[in-house]
């Protein structure tokens, strides 16, 4: 029978200074491992079936003598179970890195999904709209969540708002976060219905679009007098008429002449 090792207190653990395993006592097989460079951790020496297993139980003195004692002696009780504890904590360590490259925020969901369809833009500027959207309104509030957490509760503190006084801007940021979350599940990080869909879901909790926001257009100029209007503008100076007078002669929409660039004309 293996003689049995003799069981120091905290103060005798702490004056242990040289290199090498150190047997501590109170449990089978509990060493106190210090190395070269004066590190200190615990290590419980034990068989598992027919293989002899060193299994770390922490770092001294993170670890205090109490605690590596106790951690012995649950070890000690899972190998009497059958249960190898390195075998588990494989697992467990295998587990977690599994669950965690499932895990996507929002904001790099975004990310992934405006790079990969940003060919399918119109122009530059639409892609800019996008992220510009998503970073101001969603992201300070979604923008750190796991995809697959997002549920209408978020889409309501996104939304709401905006949704009154900017609303056609809540609109488009919905359609955009709805896009990103369909991408995220065909991407297979989240399951289950798209919160931030339209139709049958945030139309019970959101005033339609159409009700909020009335538009008022501006009285049109009578066909007859655009000649004079536009030799009017000519002799005008600045950026801003010689701006309304191409969206005239182009019929192009605002926002596309105030943010175009010399390579579109």
């Amino acid at each position: 029978m293996p003689k049995k090792a003799k069981e120091l207190s905290a103060l005798e653990i702490k004056k242990i200074k040289k290199a090498g395993l150190h047997a501590v006592g109170g449990v089978a097989g509990l060493l106190l491992q210090v190395s070269s460079t004066g590190a200190r951790s615990w290590i419980l020496r034990t068989m598992v079936g027919s293989k002899r297993r060193d299994i770390g139980l922490g770092g001294y003195p993170d670890v205090p003598l109490k605690q590596a004692r106790e951690s012995a002696r649950a070890t000690r009780e899972k190998i009497r179970e059958g249960i190898d504890p390195v075998e588990e904590r494989k697992a467990i360590r295998d587990q977690l890195k599994a669950t965690q490259a499932t895990l996507l925020t929002f904001e790099k969901a975004a990310e992934k999904f405006i790079t990969q369809k940003q060919v399918e833009f119109r122009n530059k500027k639409h892609a800019a709209q996008w992220t510009s959207t998503i970073n101001k309104y969603a992201n300070p509030i979604i923008g750190k969540l796991p995809v697959s957490d997002i549920d209408i509760n978020h889409l309501i503190r996104v939304l709401e708002p905006i949704w009154l006084n900017k609303t056609e801007t809540a609109k488009r940021l919905r359609g955009r976060i709805e896009s990103v979350l369909s991408w995220a599940t065909v991407s297979g990080f989240r399951t289950g219905e798209n919160p931030a869909r339209w139709k049958g879901h945030l139309e019970h909790v959101l005033q339609a679009p159409s009700k909020v926001s009335k538009v008022k257009h501006h009285r049109a100029l009578p066909w007859q007098e655009i000649g004079s209007f536009m030799s009017d503008l000519k002799q005008r100076e600045g950026i801003s008429a010689k701006a309304l007078e191409f969206l005239i002669l182009t019929a192009t929409r605002s926002g596309e002449i105030r943010g175009a660039t010399w390579d579109e004309i």
